[in-house]
């Protein structure tokens, strides 16, 4: 909306509004189940013929190179029905986190609620990607969620108030979210962060066997703080359930180089969410513009 003229605005954010609020309650009447299979089959149908579905076919491409047509194109296939099933997902998360999730390494989750330090719980759009708070709330530990607010205000509402069913607040990126981290460990508390995506002015770090500018912010507060950093996975299973793994804090390098000590944390995140995405490409969220072209 940025070529938009500002009188404009208003009217065309209600119309998007006026079509996310009319989805939202579509899916919100449904069973869970319904709803996501649904939401599977609509992105299926579209999804493969949008643009942006050129850019996930180059990445696959690029990513495995190896691979025949057809298995990129079915692999887009299920990246488009995950992506489906997570947006009909959204008015149902609470009980998708209460009723449908296999979990393991919990103990982890426990030991970084209980040990007195601040801490981050890290994820990416990967699986079911929006229960990261709700299932951090079920395991004791409240999280501040760290997120790309939405350009539509009213739109923005409605994913809050989705989100909002186990957030402790909500951060968003910007100058003011930075501050805002700050505080909360500071104070002792949790960070959500989903950390895969791309950041211009960020770092370069292999991923997926490409360099890809990195946001180093998780490892730069990780060391300041001296605290841990556990990373989980949301595995989709069959429909709505989903297995989720806790893995054990990563080990902070302490060389007292700090941008080598950043660059290491980042370099074993980004080699923890390419195992995942590596053993379930249709998982991630390929979409996204995450390598340089």
């Amino acid at each position: 909306m940025g070529t938009t003229r500002p009188g404009l605005r208003p009217l065309l954010q209600g119309l998007e509004a006026c079509g996310v609020y009319l989805a939202w309650g579509l899916f919100a009447m449904l069973p869970v189940d319904g709803a996501s299979a649904f939401g599977g089959w609509l992105a299926r149908r579209i999804g493969p013929s949008l643009k942006v579905s050129n850019r996930a076919r180059r990445n696959l491409r690029r990513a495995f190179p190896d691979k025949p047509e057809q298995e990129i194109e079915s692999i887009l296939l299920d990246v488009w029905d995950n992506v489906g099933r997570v947006v009909a997902e959204f008015p149902h998360l609470k009980q998708i986190a209460a009723e449908r999730l296999e979990i393991l390494g919990a103990e982890n989750i426990s030991a970084l609620r209980d040990d007195g330090q601040p801490g981050f719980l890290i994820s990416a759009h990967f699986g079911g990607w929006e229960l990261s708070g709700p299932i951090a709330f079920r395991l004791g530990l409240p999280v501040h969620v760290v997120y790309r607010a939405a350009n539509n205000p009213w739109v923005e509402k409605l994913f809050q108030k989705g989100r909002g069913v186990a957030a402790e607040s909500f951060i968003p990126k910007g100058a003011d979210g930075a501050r805002r981290l700050l505080e909360v460990l500071r104070a002792g508390g949790h960070l959500g962060m989903l950390v895969d995506q791309k950041m211009n002015d960020g770092i370069a770090v292999p991923f997926m066997g490409r360099e890809a500018m990195t946001a180093p912010a998780v490892a730069r507060l990780a060391l300041k703080f001296g605290c841990p950093i556990v990373a989980g996975r949301i595995e989709r299973l069959a429909g709505a359930n989903f297995r989720v793994t806790l893995e054990a804090p990563m080990d902070l390098p302490d060389t007292g180089d700090t941008q080598q000590d950043v660059r290491a944390i980042m370099l074993s995140i980004n080699a923890t969410i390419e195992g995942w995405v590596r053993a379930q490409p249709g998982q991630w969220l390929w979409l996204h513009n995450r390598w340089p072209d």
